[in-house]
């Protein structure tokens, strides 16, 4: 079993995963754009590494959280350098299956293996250890960090590389259209004037109510100052999925009024609030 991880990208997700390791055991490595950013962890027993090259000679498993496809591309250069034959990258940041893919076929070239494992969650499911994560890879691969993956949650192997990416994609449509159509739906209640945390709470209680609802009831109720999934990454993955339907042929007529509405959002100023922000952008339209 792998002993040493490593860590790039410390943000929400990634310093929290980090946390979770240390807690279960693990000597974690880790480096983000800003050091201060992590001193927390560092306090904690993290170990700091200036480059995704370091981090990556250091561990046995490098894990990559980061926000974007040009994010990841950048990191890569260096954590490419580090890797050797016989490790294993995880990326779990939520990129283009194309993107990934490309990846993958590098780190092939160096002898080791890399896993897209996007993961459905937030900051919650991650302390808790209960994140669904969609793995797509060869297949020993993942079974050589499946126990890794289960520190963090329920793991899938999904097929292979990109296909945990355009399973992701999949899911965060239903996020951002479920989020909007509660908030419009809640808009559409509080209006007629019936109480808006009694129809909160009659929705989410009701056969609609899905666990991502229940979760994000009171940040609709009172919406919080720190994101779990700001408006901003969520329409960055709306646009990743209605690119992959347009290449696949599919259909995405509730992907683009989802992405309408989270540009609205971002307009009114809520780009970096949790996308529980939907319903002010409803509300203020």
């Amino acid at each position: 079993m792998p002993k040493t991880l490593g860590f790039v990208g410390l943000g929400n997700m990634g310093g929290n995963m980090a946390a979770r390791f240390m807690d279960a055991g693990y000597t974690v490595y880790g480096e983000s754009r800003t050091k201060a950013h992590a001193q927390h962890l560092i306090d904690a027993g993290l170990q700091w590494r200036d480059t995704p090259r370091e981090i990556a000679e250091s561990s046995d498993v490098v894990f990559t959280s980061l926000p974007d496809d040009d994010s990841l591309k950048d990191a890569s250069e260096s954590l490419l350098a580090g890797l050797s034959a016989g490790k294993v990258w995880v990326d779990v940041s939520t990129v283009s299956p194309s993107v990934s893919r490309e990846l993958a076929v590098k780190a092939r070239e160096r002898g080791a293996a890399m896993l897209d494992a996007p993961v459905s969650g937030s900051v919650p499911q991650v302390q808790s250890g209960t994140l669904t994560i969609m793995v797509g890879g060869a297949e020993d691969a993942y079974r050589e960090v499946e126990s890794l993956l289960r520190v963090l949650g329920t793991p899938t192997r999904v097929g292979d590389n990109g296909h945990g990416l355009a399973l992701k994609l999949a899911v965060n449509i239903s996020l951002a259209v479920q989020m909007l159509a509660f908030s419009e739906g809640l808009l559409l209640a509080e209006r007629d004037g019936v109480d808006r945390k009694l129809a909160a709470d009659v929705i989410t209680s009701s056969q609609l109510g899905s666990p991502m609802l229940k979760l994000r009831e009171p940040l609709v109720l009172d919406l919080p100052e720190e994101a779990w999934f700001s408006v901003g990454l969520m329409q960055k993955d709306i646009r990743l999925a209605e690119a992959l339907a347009e290449d696949l042929g599919v259909p995405a007529p509730t992907a683009a009024v989802a992405d309408e509405w989270l540009s609205r959002a971002g307009v009114l100023g809520y780009e970096n609030r949790d996308i529980a922000a939907l319903y002010r952008a409803l509300a203020e339209s």
